[in-house]
């Protein structure tokens, strides 16, 4: 029996629909489907049973469930510009407890999403050994709840018995539902197919030129790749890093998607908005050296290779779901 909460959402419900297509028949999705897109996501899969998300865990800790093998726990609030810290402790931080206890209680296997949000500027680095948790400092609210969920596994000792992935900047088929949240891929993507243009944020650090900044992209059919290391191997335990350890620039990644639509490479550059300066990320770059070592043998998708796939297989396809 497996159970994936935000089995609706982006990353969750392509993990629910690759663990459908494997045969499982016991799969339980969790989550809340107030977005049309969120059940379009949902096409086709086959599944025991929907579960609402705000009253999955007390039909848990009632035991109406019976075994459960695996939680894949992708669900939460995923908006990085969230300013109620009440509500992002109550659905990242106090949710993530109490379900995992739970599956501590009941030796279930707990698999969760953390994010590179955890790092900030990166200053601190971007490494995710143990040892350097505490000295990390998030940029926004989001980060925080998502960091404290990380420091209270290793404070209480519980992070050897459970796996932990800080995923970096995921995108991909079934974001479609997540707005301003979605990638720049998904976001940029009517403006290139029918202006022929990309439009970027300018730079404000010194030294690096507009379209330069440069985040660790990571296509979400690897993502699966890795969560299945997890679900396969229960005794790979810890938090580790999802990305590809390469960070790409906007203007890479600009180019890409006009490539894929065979249009010229043209972009131009907008103001950002000011809210968001302070807290911009400006690099990201996953040390997957952990990940590796514990036996991750596939390589990542090159981001052209990921955005053409994207671009050919879903977003100009009649039906973009995975």
């Amino acid at each position: 029996m497996i159970i994936i909460t935000g089995g609706a959402g982006f990353i969750g419900s392509v993990l629910s629909q690759h663990v459908s297509r494997q045969g499982v028949k016991d799969l339980f999705v969790v989550d809340k489907l107030n977005k049309p897109c969120k059940k379009k996501n949902m096409s086709g899969m086959s599944i025991k049973e929907f579960i609402d998300r705000d009253v999955f865990l007390e039909r848990l800790e009632s035991g109406s469930f019976g075994k459960v093998d695996v939680v894949i726990h992708m669900g939460a609030c995923t908006d990085t510009t969230e300013a109620n810290m009440d509500y992002l402790l109550k659905q990242n931080y106090e949710y993530s407890k109490r379900l995992c206890s739970w599956c501590l209680n009941n030796g279930t296997r707990f698999i969760y999403a953390s994010s590179a949000s955890v790092y900030g500027d990166g200053k601190n680095s971007f490494s995710d050994g143990d040892e350097l948790t505490s000295r990390l400092k998030p940029l926004n609210k989001y980060g925080l709840s998502k960091l404290m969920f990380d420091q209270w596994l290793i404070e209480n000792n519980y992070v050897n018995s459970v796996a932990g992935l800080r995923f970096f900047n995921v995108f991909g088929p079934n974001e479609y539902h997540k707005g301003n949240m979605s990638s720049i891929i998904y976001r940029s993507f009517p403006a290139a197919k029918k202006d022929s243009v990309v439009r970027l944020f300018k730079s404000y650090m010194k030294g690096i030129k507009d379209g330069d900044q440069r985040r660790d992209f990571i296509y979400v059919k690897d993502v699966v790749k890795v969560v299945d290391l997890f679900m396969q191997n229960k005794n790979i335990n810890g938090i580790f890093n999802v990305g590809t350890g390469k960070a790409r620039s906007f203007n890479e990644l600009g180019a890409a998607l006009l490539t894929s639509l065979n249009k010229k490479v043209r972009i131009e550059y907008f103001d950002m908005p000011d809210e968001i300066k302070p807290n911009y990320q400006y690099f990201t770059e996953a040390d997957m050296t952990k990940l590796r070592s514990v036996g991750y043998k596939h390589e990542f998708t090159s981001l052209e290779n990921a955005i053409t796939d994207y671009v050919q297989n879903y977003l100009i396809k009649p039906n973009q779901y995975y």
